[in-house]
């Protein structure tokens, strides 16, 4: 049965009893429950473990060298969930502390697992929203590292930041305008659109166009603007505005 299956009476005894678990033993420098969670095959089980983990970081200075231990020892587990859920550990950190995961963060950019990976995305789109600076200069090392798997992830982890504050993004997107993989060149066109929806942004997001080179890569963004407006209907501007707003663009009227 998984978590949400259970009543809601129950899942609040169970996290009490896994909070209660993962931190006594965290105290004792030891992990066996908490690794019981984040093999757990239940991906909220597992997302509790590594939130109550996280959390006790944040509110424990003094025991953060014994979460820290429980990580180093856990990261290269043969279980891919496990690192998953490591991952998901260092993202939360890192949205108050990117200093201390943003070296074992790279490490885990190249896991074999696609889970793994896919965690890391995840955690450079959090630690990009709520802690960008040492984020985006993270990610700007990797726009040009020579696996395409890579660029992809920084790329697509600096979205949620973007989404609220596009001109802190932008920058970096334009610098990999020419990006000649297919799977990383989608990527950069996925973002730009993600990023032009919410109030505020997608005149900033045309403003910086305008002074980008690749006109081809442009024209397909355009097209992922509109499609995006269109399918979400709780976008800033409507369809119509954002179609005129983009033929004034391209008749460089805007």
């Amino acid at each position: 049965m998984g978590f949400y299956d259970l009543s809601k009476e129950i899942r609040t005894k169970l996290v009490k009893k896994m909070k209660d678990e993962i931190e006594t033993e965290i105290n004792n420098n030891q992990y066996n429950n908490f690794l019981s969670y984040a093999s757990d095959e239940d991906t909220y089980i597992r997302k509790k473990a590594y939130l109550i983990l996280a959390r006790y970081h944040r509110d424990k200075k003094a025991f953060r060298k014994n979460v820290a231990n429980v990580i180093g020892k856990l990261f290269d587990h043969e279980n891919e969930l496990v690192r998953q859920t490591v991952v998901n550990t260092l993202g939360e950190i890192g949205k108050y502390d990117a200093e201390e995961v943003l070296g074992i963060l790279e490490n885990a950019m190249d896991d074999d697992h696609h889970k793994v990976r896919n965690a890391v995305m995840s955690s450079l789109k959090k630690m990009g929203e709520k802690n960008p600076k040492p984020t985006l200069q993270f990610a700007r090392r990797f726009l040009d590292h020579p696996d395409p798997r890579i660029r992809r992830e920084v790329i697509h982890g600096i979205e949620l930041r973007g989404r609220t504050h596009p001109e802190e993004v932008l920058p970096l997107l334009r610098e990999v305008q020419f990006e000649q993989n297919k799977k990383v060149r989608a990527t950069i066109i996925h973002v730009l659109g993600q990023i032009s929806y919410k109030e505020g942004c997608l005149k900033k997001v045309l403003a910086d166009l305008k002074e980008w080179d690749n006109w081809s890569l442009v024209q397909e963004a355009l097209e992922e603007i509109i499609n995006v407006h269109k399918k979400y209907k709780f976008s800033k501007y409507s369809y119509q505005e954002v179609q005129e707003l983009i033929s004034l663009f391209l008749e460089r009227k805007f």
